[in-house]
């Protein structure tokens, strides 16, 4: 009884580790190409300082999937890196996008 529980626990503490090393980074491979980026018609700014997110493909339930881009207000000192997906060794990764100081 004691060997399984010590088993069951010792098992959920490396996934409880592992799960958070990888959404802290946020890496999933993904073994087919994503599609090629849509053009999107960007719409009149909402508000003044407004920076334009472009639109990606996301990965969700084994297929990739659009998200529409959208504004963001601009942060003073930052510019606005866009995030890409990447090739890798063994396929595709997400590069989020992040606010990078000038």
């Amino acid at each position: 009884m004691k060997k399984n529980f010590l088993k069951l626990f010792l098992t959920a503490a490396v996934v409880a580790v592992l799960s958070a090393g990888s959404a802290q980074a946020g890496v999933i491979i993904i073994r087919t190409s994503p599609p090629k980026v849509k053009i999107e018609v960007r719409p009149r700014a909402p508000f003044t300082k407004a920076i334009w997110v472009p639109g990606r493909w996301t990965w969700k339930r084994g297929h990739y999937v659009w998200v529409k881009g959208h504004y963001v207000k601009a942060r003073k000192g930052f510019v606005w890196a866009p995030g890409h997906w990447a090739k890798r060794r063994h396929g595709w990764v997400w590069i989020g996008g992040h606010w990078k100081r000038i």
